[in-house]
């Protein structure tokens, strides 16, 4: 059981940038448009697996706050006590990480504020430059669990289990490995995706990290609401090229029935929470660097916010068809017995929380896992009738993109 632990939060007079004020060792990392909270050390953490990972780690949360001693002066979501999160795609093994930081930074609509949890120290006008993180040197790239050939293989079965009415999507995911000669310092891939993908949410937990476009669920103040995308295209970088490419994808059939069945399971796993919701009629063309999405944002007004944390919002949607499948339970099945390589907390959720139980959970996609000097690469393509293997690798590869440039590009 943690120990009582005791929080204070202030304002912070800084403006570096928040990535610019973490050390390499223990950092956490959530922002979009340099806001968000950035984070180092460990006071207390949980490890969960299992069935039962995200109950585990939700009563673990409820107890440690309920015994801490908070001083919060800035009251913004994200301030006071912070703890973040990363979990396993699948029940088994589910391997998955709560962690509450000894130092978080948040920033906020132009506030910054500091939380220091049982007396660790930061020093605001500490100097920055012998902080600067270190490029990965010499990265070379190799196939994961299976090669394009295999790989393609195995979605062409796919296809003709969902052709003989077995179920109507799988998403299928691959990996890739990336070896440096030396540990890779992991704030250099941070700093490049958050410049790269501002857009994003760029995230590091416990190893886990990454630039991921798709919100599983934001709660805020009894708001709730979740960004889904499903359907992709990869941009060609001509812009005139990539528009009439965004208007072909807004019209195609495949990926709208794709969106239709991911937008279905995230509305259906929200409304017994919610009073009321809002699921728009179309999906939008969400324009990224490297591949544009359809895009839906769900949202609802939340009835129980005081007995339903975040978390348990999160674990409820969990997965929803955008990365597993549709019927879900068949695609999960599907993906365990022909994917043919362990996800890890790849798809899984990854997010933060506070006290009282808001906070922002998104679905690790465009992500890798650092172990040392080696980085495994993860990216996932939904399979239904008329999907073509070839498309379906070039969508892959696509994906990798941006994690592949953050560890080879200055």
């Amino acid at each position: 059981m943690t120990s009582s632990l005791t929080v204070r939060t202030t304002e912070l007079p800084v403006d570096d940038r928040l990535l610019d004020l973490v050390p390499a060792d223990d950092a956490v990392t959530w922002l979009r448009r340099d806001e968000g909270l950035v984070g180092w050390g460990v006071a207390a953490r949980i490890r969960t697996r299992g069935l039962t990972r995200f109950s585990d780690a939700d009563k673990w949360w409820t107890e440690t706050c309920a015994r801490a001693d908070v001083h919060d002066e800035v009251n913004e979501p994200g301030s006071g006590l912070v703890c973040f999160g990363t979990f396993g795609f699948a029940d088994d093994p589910g391997d998955s990480v709560l962690v509450i930081p000894e130092v978080v930074i948040g920033r906020r609509a132009g506030r910054t504020w500091l939380t220091l949890v049982d007396g660790a120290a930061f020093d605001p006008a500490g100097d920055r430059t012998a902080n600067r993180p270190v490029a990965p040197e010499d990265v070379v790239f190799a196939d994961g669990a299976l090669d394009g050939e295999r790989w393609m293989a195995v979605v062409a079965d796919a296809v003709r289990r969902i052709n003989s009415g077995a179920l109507e999507k799988v998403v299928l995911a691959r990996d890739l490995i990336a070896s440096a000669v030396a540990p890779i310092d992991i704030r250099w891939p941070l700093a490049r995706l958050a410049e790269t993908y501002p857009m994003c949410w760029t995230f590091h937990v416990d190893g886990m990290f990454g630039a991921t476009p798709e919100m599983l669920v934001r709660r805020e103040r009894g708001l709730v609401t979740s960004r889904v995308l499903a359907g992709t295209i990869r941009r060609t970088g001509d812009d005139e090229r990539d528009l009439a490419l965004a208007a072909m994808l807004a019209r195609s059939s495949k990926d709208l029935e794709e969106h239709e069945y991911a937008v279905r399971s995230v509305a259906d796993a929200l409304e017994p929470h919610c009073s009321s919701m809002n699921v728009p009629e179309a999906p939008f063309v969400l324009h990224l660097p490297n591949v544009m999405h359809l895009a839906t944002d769900v949202a609802g007004v939340v009835h129980d916010s005081t007995t339903v944390s975040s978390l348990q919002l999160a674990a409820s949607l969990h997965p929803s068809a955008a990365v597993g499948g549709t019927p879900t339970a068949e695609a999960v099945r599907l993906i365990a017995e022909i994917e043919g390589m362990d996800r890890g907390r790849y798809a899984g959720p990854v997010g933060w929380m506070d006290t009282t139980g808001d906070g922002e959970w998104a679905i690790a996609l465009r992500s890798a896992e650092v172990d040392g000097n080696t980085v495994r690469l993860f990216a996932g393509c939904g399979i239904v009738a008329d999907s073509e293997p070839e498309d379906e690798l070039a969508e892959a590869q696509a994906k990798f993109v941006p994690v592949r440039d953050s560890l080879t590009t200055g």
